[in-house]
């Protein structure tokens, strides 16, 4: 019997041990989440008031669950509160959503073999969800995989990150304590090989997995013939045209490049700015880069958290690293206090340099000049595949063109790339992802039509 020791990163201290999840209680675990796809599903309203009486006691513990966000996790006291606050939302959607599962009218006769019957269908759960999600949402993206399960009637199996166990299981002990069904929701914990045992087993029909893209190709290669939902993360990029209201952009980009850390799969990494305005935001961005106040999580007037561990702030300082060395100037930043990686603009960066197409997943964002505004939108019609791209200009022509040649599966305008809701769709484009998360389109994703025919008698 194996344990996780969960650190807090700010200091490395113990949070506490969650047990491993062996072989035989995986296997104990899907057994019961089959049992409960076969029995009888909850009415919807019950569904519905099941999920509520789950958001009610988030809501009412909400600064327990903020403050174990910031312990386990690599969030702010100020970032988990805001996560709290939207994992109780994405609750409510599901509540809603819940009511909303329905069907349709099949008009048969539109065919000459028709003509005698009728029928219609309905929404049902495709089968047992295995979700496996990462430690930089530790709360809010465990709901938006239980929250559309439950609604649907999908009994869901959740692997959170080994970092952060313990956010997803004050949750997942919520719905138990509001009455969930036995075998509706329940938790596992472990690493790689044990996510690679729930994927590849027979039992569950649909995954849905929020994290990189090398584990998102492992997952493919490996679930054979079910259905993959899947969050892989990109470069955001932030196109600022000449005619854009400067403050604004700064301020939107500057919480788009550094919300917690930049640890974050729609972080504004990469900044193109028309040439006319690049020295007035290239020194907003760093006055407001330079001013960001760093220090313990749970520290109320801390800005900057730290990254997950002492190796991802290393993987961090040697891309920046990188960059000096490629001939690129450190505007601001650039410099790490054990996992603490200061918020750093870099400019002067090759075509073909990594950080314009490559992740960073940490608080580095890039800079670079566009002579006009057509080759404004070559660069970001030619920016690698991401979930969100983002465009700050007043004119709607030029919001237009740039949301006609992104390579994103969502075109923010006169926001940064991490704009979101939970209600609305939210997936990567091309590589970034396959298929939509936010509630709705979630539940469509774990669902599939059951048809009902009669042959009316003469």
């Amino acid at each position: 019997m194996s344990t996780i020791v969960v650190r807090d990163p700010d200091d490395g201290s113990v949070v506490g041990e969650v047990e491993t999840t062996s072989a035989v209680e995986l296997d104990r675990i899907l057994t019961r989440a089959t049992d409960a796809l076969r029995a009888p599903r909850l009415a919807a309203y019950e569904r519905s008031k099941i999920l509520t009486a789950v958001a009610g006691r988030v809501e009412a513990q909400a600064e327990d669950h903020a403050q174990l966000i910031a312990t386990e996790g690599i969030k702010t006291l100020r970032e988990a509160r805001r996560e709290v606050a939207r994992c109780v939302e994405t609750l409510r959607l599901s509540a809603e959503e819940a009511k909303r599962i329905g069907g349709a009218v099949v008009p048969f006769d539109q065919a000459r073999g028709g003509v005698d019957r009728m029928g219609w269908w309905q929404l049902q759960p495709a089968g047992v969800v295995a979700a496996i999600t990462p430690y930089n949402d530790p709360l809010n993206l465990v709901a938006h995989k239980l929250g559309p399960a439950f609604a649907l009637g999908a009994p869901v199996v959740i692997k959170p990150h080994p970092q952060t166990p313990f956010s997803a299981l004050k949750l997942v002990e919520h719905f138990r304590e509001s009455n969930a069904p036995e075998g509706s929701v329940q938790i596992a914990f472990g690493g790689a090989e044990l996510g690679a045992m729930l994927v590849a087993d027979r039992r569950p029909r649909v995954v849905s997995f929020t994290g990189g893209r090398t584990a998102g190709a492992a997952i493919a290669a490996r679930i054979g013939l079910k259905r993959l939902l899947a969050e892989l993360g990109g470069v955001g990029v932030v196109a600022v045209a000449a005619d854009a209201d400067i403050e604004a952009a700064a301020q939107s980009i500057h919480s788009g490049a550094f919300w917690a850390a930049g640890q974050n799969c729609v972080h504004a990494q990469r900044v193109i700015v028309e040439a006319k305005i690049a020295p007035a935001l290239r020194e907003r961005l760093c006055s407001l880069a330079g001013a960001m106040r760093m220090g313990p999580k749970r520290d109320e007037a801390t800005e900057l958290g730290p990254l997950v561990d002492q190796t991802s702030a290393r993987r961090v300082m040697f891309k920046i690293d990188q960059a000096r060395s490629a001939g690129a100037e450190v505007l601001s930043g650039g410099w790490e206090a054990g996992n603490r990686v200061a918020a750093t603009w870099i400019e002067g960066l090759a075509a073909d340099h990594p950080l314009l197409s490559e992740e960073i997943f940490g608080p580095v964002a890039t800079l670079e000049i566009a002579t006009d505004t057509a080759d404004l939108l070559h660069r970001l019609a030619t920016a690698s595949d991401a979930i969100h791209a983002a465009i700050f200009t007043s004119s709607i022509d030029t919001s237009l063109r740039a949301y006609s040649v992104a390579n994103a599966a969502a075109v923010i305008v006169n926001d940064s790339t991490d704009f979101r809701i939970d209600a609305m769709p939210f997936g990567g484009g091309g590589a970034a992802g396959l298929g939509r998360e936010g509630v709705a389109d979630a539940i469509e994703a774990m669902s599939e039509k059951k048809l009902y025919v009669v042959r009316r008698s003469a």
